[in-house]
């Protein structure tokens, strides 16, 4: 009986969050803030550890109901700055930009979380592999918001060639599972698995990170195996978190 209201009590939770506050439907998106969130790591305190964390935020406006905005920050060891990475629609092409905002400041509002994190040994490991990646996105000329490709295509790019990474994408990721027509059947977005979509419009993933996955007309739907939790459209994971490092349970 405790379990099962212990579950509830967080499918409450998960949901409260998800939902973006009626304060933050009133920003205009001109004088959101954009300040520093405090959610990474210092990366002056922490000059001499490689770093990689990947954080996602609700998106702006009335998107932020069903959707996230992911980038990826990289810190060689002996550096005391981040390098953000992600995808931007607004602006024109190229759409992967380098240091858009500041590395973990809120999102037009909306205060990132970390999804992945890696340091020392393990993260200088795996920059050069995520840098290569970023160069080799297809996309980085086009940009569409539904089903894709988007920002969530980019990160999920990044997970399919570097598996090492362990990204798992929440469901709300939308666009993390866009495939072209002609290429339907490939790797899961973590690299962990399978994945058959079209377009990102219709599709099944069952892979170790993500679990199963059923995605309709974008939204995700499914069960995580890896790190118990059910997988929604909306609310995102509700359960055991996957990113299990210290900087993960951070404020």
């Amino acid at each position: 009986m405790n379990r099962i209201l212990q579950t509830l009590l967080q499918c409450c939770l998960s949901l409260a969050l998800a939902v973006p506050s009626v304060a933050l439907a009133q920003l205009d998106w001109r004088t959101a803030p954009r300040h520093a969130s405090g959610v990474a790591l210092d990366p002056v305190k922490f000059r001499d550890t490689a770093i990689v964390t990947v954080l996602a935020a609700r998106t702006f406006g009335w998107r932020g109901h069903f959707a996230v905005h992911p980038w990826v920050l990289l810190k060689p060891k002996g550096q005391d700055q981040y390098t953000r990475h992600e995808v931007v629609g607004w602006g024109g092409a190229p759409v992967v930009r380098e240091n858009y905002a500041l590395p973990d400041g809120l999102w037009f509002g909306a205060k990132p979380t970390v999804l992945v994190h890696h340091q020392g040994a393990e993260a200088e490991a795996l920059i050069p592999k995520i840098q290569q990646a970023i160069q080799s996105y297809p996309y980085a000329d086009r940009y569409r918001s539904y089903p894709g490709p988007n920002s969530n295509t980019f990160l999920a790019h990044i997970g399919r060639e570097v598996p090492e990474l362990a990204l798992d994408l929440p469901p709300t990721a939308v666009g993390k599972d866009y495939r072209k027509i002609l290429d339907p059947i490939g790797l899961a977005p973590s690299g962990s698995g399978l994945q058959v979509s079209l377009l990102g419009l219709l599709g099944l993933t069952i892979a170790a990170e993500e679990g199963f996955e059923l995605n309709i007309l974008g939204l995700g739907l499914g069960l995580d195996f890896n790190q118990l939790a059910i997988r929604l459209p909306l609310i995102g994971r509700v359960g055991a978190g996957n990113c299990l490092t210290p900087a993960c349970a951070m404020p």
